[in-house]
């Protein structure tokens, strides 16, 4: 089987057909779909957008540690179970803010990691 016969195939599937076909190869393969389908179209609009739509479309955040407060013992036990690591590593990073937490993560685990580390009394900003 070719290319040309895998796409003709795709082809003439429904719309339905294709949806299932998609969420087969993404449970087979542990992929996800969506951010391609976002990059691209971000790109088509063409010329000078295409850079400003791509940063509309933004998809990986970092997670900022601005400010201990007065409780960095619970920050620093919050800093370890979201970045697994050790006791020293983490009192060095709470130590050393503003620095970042965690970097290149999807929107929503970015914002439940603030909200861990807010609930632990630091400040932390998302960017």
């Amino acid at each position: 089987m070719t290319k040309d016969d895998v796409i003709e195939f795709i082809s003439n599937m429904s719309v339905l057909e294709l949806s299932e076909l998609i969420k087969e190869l993404e449970d087979k393969f542990g992929v996800s779909a969506a951010a391609p389908v976002a990059v691209a179209a971000g790109a088509m609009p063409g010329g000078g957008d295409a850079g400003g739509a791509a940063e509309e479309e933004k998809t990986e955040f970092d997670v900022i540690l601005e400010a201990v407060g007065d409780k960095k013992i619970n920050v620093i036990k919050e800093v370890r179970a979201i970045t697994g690591l050790g006791l020293k590593e983490a009192k060095a990073l709470v130590e050393e803010a503003p620095k970042a937490v965690k970097e290149g993560i999807a929107k929503e685990e970015a914002d439940k990691v603030k909200e861990q580390l807010e609930g632990a009394g630091a400040q932390v900003s998302v960017k």
